[in-house]
């Protein structure tokens, strides 16, 4: 099992306003010593430069990148992909609006738009050397469950399985792990608070303010079925990254471990898992 961390994991966001953003040395330096040793990139800006990680024994799986694939042809600038070594891009289908609270309804068009897109950029990315997904995520254009089947059966693209933001979005990750496990290339790995979750999807809280609320849980503290999501995969022959991601929002620079404590956690849990 590889597995990876990623600096959402210590509130490090590219959202405005945000939060508390801690200095990349800490996160890095936390990472280290957690024993992990790989990280996806983290938000533009974040990494001073990506030769940073070499410094502390951590290497690039890729990044998160937000593109808007519904109303132009938009490109990724795969080079610094290449350059680091890593080896996924991880797609999301932006709004166009900041943040994550609210986005705009698609028609026909916009989805034809949008499903050519992620094929054409998949493509760039093989081209490169590189595997790119798309990640359902609250607050884009893939979010729900018949969005998710929308891609799965209109495209070619492999997706990122995030465990939390299909959760909250109404998929179970575990069923879509079990049926569509050669689709997936990608994981990002996190427990939610379906209470929560819920508040969310229904409209009575916005994503921000259930993050805030704590809706993003270590590994086995929340309710999304870990042990039938490593199951599936397992029987799918998955031997992608496994990236360990708990959104966060800090108010200041912890004291303590901070965040290191929940991401320590979480490898405890997948770990236990995996070995079954």
């Amino acid at each position: 099992m590889r597995i990876a961390g990623a600096p959402i994991s210590w509130g490090i966001s590219e959202v405005p306003g945000w939060g508390h953003q801690l200095p990349v040395e800490r996160v890095l330096r936390e990472m280290h010593d957690l024993g992990l040793t790989a990280t996806e990139f983290g938000p533009d800006g974040f990494l001073p430069e990506d030769t940073i990680l070499s410094r502390y024994g951590l290497s690039a799986v890729g990044g998160f990148v937000p593109v808007v694939l519904h109303t132009w042809t938009p490109t990724v600038d795969l080079d610094r992909f290449v350059a680091a070594g890593a080896d996924t891009v991880v797609l999301a289908a932006a709004t166009g609006l900041a943040g994550y609270d609210s986005r705009p309804v698609l028609d026909a068009d916009d989805w034809k738009r949008l499903l050519a897109n992620v094929d054409r950029l998949a493509s760039a990315a093989r081209d490169a050397g590189l595997t790119a997904v798309l990640h359902p995520h609250m607050g884009t254009m893939v979010e729900r469950p018949e969005e998710v089947r929308r891609v799965l059966d209109g495209s070619q693209i492999a997706l990122c399985l995030d465990t939390g933001h299909l959760l909250i979005g109404g998929t179970d990750p575990a069923v879509l792990a079990a049926q569509a496990g050669d689709r997936i290339a990608h994981v990002h790995a996190k427990d939610v608070d379906a209470e929560l979750a819920a508040s969310v999807r229904e409209g009575r809280r916005t994503f921000t303010e259930a993050v805030r609320a704590g809706m993003f849980r270590p590994i086995g503290d929340g309710d999304v079925d870990f042990a039938g999501v490593v199951t599936a995969l397992q029987r799918h022959g998955y031997d992608g990254w496994w990236v360990l991601e708990q959104d966060a929002i800090l108010d200041a620079e912890p004291a303590g471990e901070g965040p290191a404590a929940d991401v320590r956690r979480s490898i405890e849990t997948l770990c236990t898992l995996a070995a079954g």
